[in-house]
């Protein structure tokens, strides 16, 4: 059975978004920050289209997380659009051509129709819940593995489930002071460490299911 696993970055107090969170931020106040390790790397700048860029220790977490997953699940907040019933015309943040390359699972209290996007992305509305998405999204996987898009919500939710496979954490030493915090509401849940590896500007934990 594939793996779902879940790539995030992390100010050093805690938060994966910032304050103020809006459609004009959908980060919060500082979120963007946050991906500094990630924006000046050859991998991140190819998948955009883009020619130069950095190799160095943060590579390899670049590449997992652009790169090797099957199918994707995330948040209402982070396919965006606002709250409530679905405005037909908003179709995420990323133009007609997003950069999944593959089915992804929108969680969601608001029935729509699958949206089908350039460059093999199709984005299917769930709205049954967090274990009917893994079950659509593994069977749209295949042998490969399932990425968690987040955000710190949807996060939390499959931790708290016990249905994370692996988390790797990027901390960054950033203070955002406020926002989406990433280990709350967890219950009983348990990590184990397996690897901790630092690179310009940014530490990468990785964590599995205890």
């Amino acid at each position: 059975m594939s793996k779902l696993k879940l790539n995030i970055t992390m100010s050093i107090d805690g938060f994966v978004a910032g304050p103020d969170q809006s459609l004009e931020q959908p980060l919060g106040a500082g979120g963007e920050e946050l991906h500094g390790w990630l924006v000046p790397l050859k991998t991140f700048r190819e998948s955009h289209g883009q020619e130069g860029g950095e190799v160095n220790a943060n590579t390899p977490f670049a590449e997992e997380i652009l790169a090797g997953a099957g199918a994707t699940i995330m948040g209402r907040n982070m396919f965006g659009g606002g709250p409530g019933q679905w405005e037909e015309s908003w179709k995420g943040w990323w133009g007609d051509d997003p950069p999944y390359h593959h089915p992804v699972f929108v969680l969601t209290h608001h029935p729509r129709k699958p949206l089908e996007m350039d460059g093999g992305t199709t984005f299917h509305f769930v709205t049954d819940g967090i274990e009917s998405a893994l079950e659509q999204a593994r069977a749209a996987a295949g042998e490969r593995n399932v990425s968690l898009g987040g955000g710190a919500s949807v996060a939390q939710q499959y931790l708290a489930a016990g249905l994370l496979d692996e988390l790797v954490v990027s901390v960054v030493p950033n203070l955002l002071g406020g926002g989406a915090r990433l280990f709350e509401n967890l219950g009983n849940a348990k990590l184990e460490q397996v690897e901790s590896v630092g690179g310009p500007g940014v530490t990468h934990i990785r964590y599995v299911r205890a």
